[in-house]
């Protein structure tokens, strides 16, 4: 027998949530076979066995929270089978072989009887079937496999339940009827557990207001010229690097110049000091299907509009599919986040961590603006937002960070030498 151990996953990472097992108890595994995928705070991480054999038990359910170092299954490393014991006992018997042979022919048998006889079940869940005389084989569940867990057998209600006997067989109705269950306020609720990423946003977004002096600071920016720009060179831009050109490529040169420029608001404060950082790793919020991530583009100021486009995409895709790594969401010294797609107008994002400085960009809509003192015409204006923490940077500096942004951004030729 040998335990499966929750390994050491990053520094910051000590413990995570059971997200679904993908191995189930009686299967074979082999060595370095993918077992049961983990939740954790940024990314989720599908764990290996270090054994082959057979999964015998599974110590967690799905939901848990597990500790690194702790166990969370067993595999018995001969097969899950008595038949060893068995060969020491009579090794010297002719008909051993033959004898041994019927009684593994046996047991799937009897494994056969048992599950009709018991349904399949977590732990925890015939525990509490146990401590409430509960039979398993009456409660409903909404496991696509038929495993009872422990929160089907909370819900379970014997005295509403005794008449459907013959709802046994068709178990799969079962999460129907229950969902259609009134609240005890004769309303229709749901009651979802959050998941683990998203409580833990929750929790860093409500650190971040309490443990900072964050402050909004807004401007607009005349997107004409960017857009002229765009559509002069796109389609040599798209033929020659494979790449669409955007606006996110322009906007991170521009923050990686104004940073050059302004220092403080690629900085954070680390008990009474301040760390100043010399290089460029800008985050890129991107919305993914469990919460918002912010990925990093390396070494921003390295790189020319190509590579940025090309890096943000990449990171974007890992993050719809859920294959981001936790070295693309380490570390990061500003954060750029675009409301823009999905129509906002206008917002205060909120700081990104210990970071000091956060980016809104914003949709792009045709506003009426004054040329001169007697011309009006109709541009394409978005606006800008800079959240940044006021222990650190002054407001004048703020508001001269967010000019220059406007500056570079309205002359994008000079992206070239200040970015």
């Amino acid at each position: 027998m040998a335990e499966v151990i929750v390994p050491e996953l990053a520094e910051s990472i000590t413990e995570g949530t059971i997200a679904q097992w993908l191995k189930q108890p009686g299967d074979t595994v082999e060595k370095g076979d993918y077992i049961v995928e983990l939740e954790t705070d940024k990314v989720n991480v599908e764990i290996i066995s270090e054994y082959a054999g057979v999964l015998k038990e599974q110590l967690k359910e799905e939901g848990d929270t597990v500790l690194v170092g702790e166990a969370i299954a067993i595999v018995d490393g001969d097969g899950g089978g008595s038949a060893p014991a068995e060969k020491k006992e009579e090794p010297k018997q002719a008909a051993a072989p033959q004898e041994e042979q019927q009684q593994s022919s046996q047991a799937p048998a009897q494994e056969e009887v048992k599950k009709g006889q018991q349904p399949v079940a977590s732990p925890s869940a015939r525990k509490l079937a146990r401590e409430k005389g509960i039979d398993l084989s009456e409660v409903p569940t909404v496991d696509p496999l038929g495993r009872v867990r422990k929160q089907d057998v909370e819900s379970y209600d014997p005295t509403k339940a005794q008449a459907p006997k013959s709802a046994k067989p068709e178990p799969k109705k079962a999460p129907e009827a229950k969902a259609a269950q009134p609240a005890p306020s004769g309303k229709p609720e749901e009651r979802v557990k959050m998941s683990r990423r998203r409580q833990t946003i929750a929790k860093r977004l409500v650190e971040v207001q309490h443990n900072t002096a964050m402050l909004t600071t807004f401007n607009e920016v005349d997107m004409t010229n960017i857009m002229n720009l765009r559509n002069k060179r796109k389609d040599a831009f798209l033929k020659e690097n494979d790449v669409k050109l955007g606006f996110m490529s322009f906007f991170t040169k521009a923050v990686v110049g104004s940073l050059k420029k302004f220092p403080m608001l690629n900085a954070e404060i680390q008990g009474d000091e301040l760390l100043i950082k010399k290089y460029y790793d800008i985050g890129v919020a991107v919305s993914a299907p469990e919460g918002l991530v912010v990925p990093v583009v390396r070494d921003a100021d390295r790189m020319n509009f190509a590579e940025i486009e090309k890096e943000i995409g990449n990171l974007a895709k890992k993050a719809r599919d859920n294959k981001l790594a936790l070295q693309d969401l380490q570390g990061g010294t500003f954060t750029i986040t675009n409301g823009g797609v999905f129509g906002s107008l206008m917002s205060t994002p909120i700081l990104n961590g210990t970071q000091v400085g956060i980016l809104g960009m914003h949709g792009i809509k045709l506003r009426p603006i004054a040329i001169d003192e007697t011309t009006i015409e109709n541009r394409p204006m978005m606006y800008i937002a800079l959240s940044y923490d006021h222990r650190i940077v002054d407001g004048a500096e703020a508001v001269s960070f967010l000019a220059n942004i406007k500056k570079l951004v309205e002359d994008p030729e000079s992206l070239l030498l200040e970015g």
